[in-house]
């Protein structure tokens, strides 16, 4: 397809190659800077330790099996990562014995003895866990100058070394926003290249967001935000070492108040896995419906006319209307990489493929586990 095509080849690079910033000026003196490809980082030959540049490290509340626990790690180490923290939500002892054995990994089993030396025992819902998990490490020894809060399908991908990018930030940025790009379930009659998956962005500014989301997707757009089914705010990554800090899902706090000047780091996103199939997503959805990225009370998509339904009404919209076809129908035309939907995201520079090898890292990382 012509509009595919303007797109390189990213999933036929090897693991080892990275798009350079000159190679990023390139396509923007071109005019193609849509079509940009968002390279993997190369894992710098020494520590981040041993260099002046800073230390990072993520923290994530998990539960999921140890296969997924440990792609999540050993992705991140396989960046740069100084460390790794994860908070189990529920014990998984095969997990944790692997992540207990790298140097590089610290983990903690959130069970009744761990929430009672908490203040105020354990939340209820995951996300209060995931907030004060997240603030708990920060508080601690995250032993790291930088800490990322993200989920175990959320995978930085940089376009060249983390730790360089932070270098840059001035000395009074508190934290800085990692912007999502949302994977897409292969098309089984037009699968991505081997080894890829497809991943859709969307804009920042709300007036473009807007029209490209009605346009990308004429059937349900009115009711999405970027044509996104999960976030699109992203996450963030904080300078650790600071008082009065703490961490929620997509925003850092001091004393209380939200920070609201992060910084943008523009060369890097943050790869959401957030539907990589029907019977994955279908699988999550009802947990999603009641209390998760779907529940009751989130805020509609903006329209330019006022406020649309949000995802729980759409969904329940779906079903009384049409029931299991209709949700299909959803996710076929929202979440799946069809040759329609890629042309119309490829037209407004919002398709890209990336290999993420998680299981090369994985057995890289953590070859008992296999």
């Amino acid at each position: 397809m012509m509009l595919e095509s303007r797109l390189p080849p990213f999933a036929a690079m090897p693991n080892d190659v990275t798009i350079g910033l000159d190679t990023v000026a390139g396509y923007i003196a071109s005019g193609n800077e849509h079509t940009c490809p968002l390279a993997p980082a190369v894992r710098p030959a020494h520590s981040a330790r041993m260099s002046r540049n800073p230390t990072w490290g993520v923290v994530a509340t998990i539960k999921a099996p140890a296969r997924d626990i440990l792609n999540f790690a050993a992705h991140h180490l396989d960046l740069g990562a100084h460390r790794v923290h994860v908070y189990l939500d529920a014990p998984n002892p095969e997990a944790e014995a692997a992540l207990r054995a790298h140097p590089e990994c610290r983990v903690i089993l959130c069970d009744d003895a761990y929430w009672r030396r908490r203040r105020k025992g354990r939340p209820a819902a995951h996300q209060p866990r995931q907030s004060a998990n997240a603030t708990h490490c920060l508080n601690q020894r995250p032993e790291v100058d930088w800490l990322a809060h993200i989920d175990a399908d959320e995978f930085l991908w940089p376009a060249h070394p983390l730790a360089e990018q932070l270098a840059t930030l001035p000395a009074s940025t508190l934290s800085a926003r990692i912007r999502p790009v949302e994977g897409l379930a292969p098309d089984p009659a037009d699968p991505p290249p081997p080894g890829a998956q497809w991943f859709k962005s969307c804009a920042i500014d709300p007036e473009r967001r807007r029209a490209e989301t009605d346009a990308i997707y004429p059937a349900f757009g009115p009711h999405l935000n970027g044509g996104f089914v999960s976030h699109v705010a992203g996450k963030v990554m904080v300078r650790t070492g600071r008082a009065g800090i703490s961490l929620r899902i997509h925003n850092a706090f001091r004393d209380g108040v939200r920070d609201d000047a992060p910084a943008d780091l523009t060369d890097t996103v943050l790869c959401h896995l957030h539907a990589t199939d029907w019977e994955q997503w279908r699988a999550a959805y009802g947990f999603r419906l009641q209390e998760g990225s779907y529940r009751e009370g989130l805020r509609p998509a903006p329209l330019s006319g006022g406020a649309g339904l949000n995802m729980h009404a759409l969904f329940l919209g779906l079903e009384d209307e049409g029931g299991e076809a209709a949700l299909r129908r959803f996710f076929d035309e929202v979440c799946t990489a069809t040759p329609a939907l890629r042309a119309r995201l490829a037209a407004h520079g919002h398709l890209h493929a990336i290999s993420l090898d998680l299981d090369a890292k994985r057995a890289r990382h953590f070859p008992q586990f296999g």
